[in-house]
């Protein structure tokens, strides 16, 4: 038996550059932003059915978008809680579904003592909800859909998830209590970082399958950082054109290098020439960078430190739509050593054809002088 449950509006604020959805579905549907949590358990629910051992689940879930609309899809034998009736709202013409928090707390309670792991989608703000509500000894997993996840319970991908909760069933995965974390949203929105655990929870664990915490970079790094940025901004500063620069504080110190005020925790488009810079956008969203896109940008990231993500987590404004026009080639991956520890680096983006182009091996700049080639899956 095995419980699942959808924040339907979880990650909406990603592709936006709201940085996640909390508070703000209204400001996240205005900038455009569509649903995106059932399409993910979609592809979570069609990589299970291939499996042999899927006949042999029940799943409990909630009604309507909670779970209800995507398992009447497949060939799922399942029940629904139905703790209250799910209606919807009308918001600049898209119709979203009323759900909250509260909807997540209440059926994670009622499914304590029925179910053998409960399965949720959603981000790290669901994870503190699920954990809120259950016993310490249910195992959970998350399907990640929203835009952080920085917690140790998600699995690499909805494709991934569905591997773990197989391996589960047959007794390969072993339990481990994983922390959650999360940030303040509002704060995040505004370069802050303000993260803390809020719980620990059991978790099915497959080495390859499911994620670390996030981590921060080893204050014995902090010196080398400084150099690799001051590096890389010099090398931007020769060759004119226009520049995607990633989210996270590696790259924030390139933008610094380059004297412009761009964005901690957000994608800065700018323009290079003559040896001087013109921040064009900051904060951009998906819809920015895509009019941009056709104009050869390069593209500077860095690692999710425990996490290995390029693409995938935190800065969905790199979306498949906008990958799969830029040449791998033109992407520059920036990283201290630490970051490379935990196994090969990975994208997520959705969509099989880009993530594919994106795999293989990719040189890391490490140092001001040394890269490395550094796997991708």
């Amino acid at each position: 038996m095995i419980g699942l449950i959808i924040n339907p509006i979880a990650g909406m604020g990603g592709k936006v550059a709201l940085k996640g959805t909390d508070g703000v579905v209204e400001e996240a549907v205005r900038r455009g932003a569509k649903p995106i949590a059932q399409d993910l358990v979609r592809l979570f629910l069609e990589e299970l059915s291939h499996y042999d051992e899927a006949g042999g689940i029940r799943f409990i879930t909630g009604p309507g978008p909670l779970g209800e609309d995507v398992l009447k899809e497949f060939d799922f034998e399942f029940g629904v809680i139905r703790h209250r009736e799910i209606r919807y709202r009308e918001v600049d013409g898209a119709r979203i579904p009323d759900t909250t928090s509260d909807d997540t707390r209440e059926l994670a309670r009622r499914m304590r003592g029925k179910v053998d792991l409960l399965l949720f989608a959603g981000g790290d703000g669901t994870a503190r909800d699920v954990v809120e509500a259950i016993d310490e000894n249910l195992p959970i997993l998350g399907i990640p859909t929203g835009v952080k996840m920085y917690s140790g319970v998600f699995a690499y991908s909805p494709e991934d998830a569905a591997r773990v909760l197989v391996d589960f069933l047959h007794g390969r995965a072993r339990l481990e209590e994983r922390e959650v974390r999360d940030i303040d949203e509002d704060a995040y929105r505004h370069d802050e970082v303000k993260a803390r655990t809020y719980g620990k929870a059991i978790v099915p664990v497959v080495e390859t399958l499911v994620q670390g915490s996030k981590e921060r970079i080893p204050l014995s790094e902090e010196d080398e950082l400084e150099a690799i940025a001051e590096a890389v901004a010099e090398e931007i500063l020769e060759n004119d054109g226009i520049y995607f620069l990633g989210s996270g504080s590696t790259v924030k110190r390139i933008k610094e290098g380059l004297g412009i005020e761009g964005t901690l925790l957000g994608v800065d488009v700018v323009e290079v020439k003559d040896g001087k810079v013109r921040l064009v956008v900051k904060d951009a969203t998906e819809e920015d960078l895509l009019r941009f896109a056709d104009r050869e940008p390069r593209v500077v990231v860095t690692v999710i430190g425990g996490l290995g993500f390029l693409f995938g987590r935190g800065n969905q404004q790199f979306s498949a739509e906008v990958l799969r026009r830029i040449p791998r080639e033109n992407i520059t991956v920036v990283a201290t050593p630490s970051k490379l520890e935990n196994g090969p680096l990975r994208v997520y983006t959705g969509n099989r054809e880009v993530d594919e182009k994106l795999r293989g091996y990719m040189k890391v700049r490490v140092s001001p002088w040394m890269e490395r080639m550094v796997r991708v899956v």
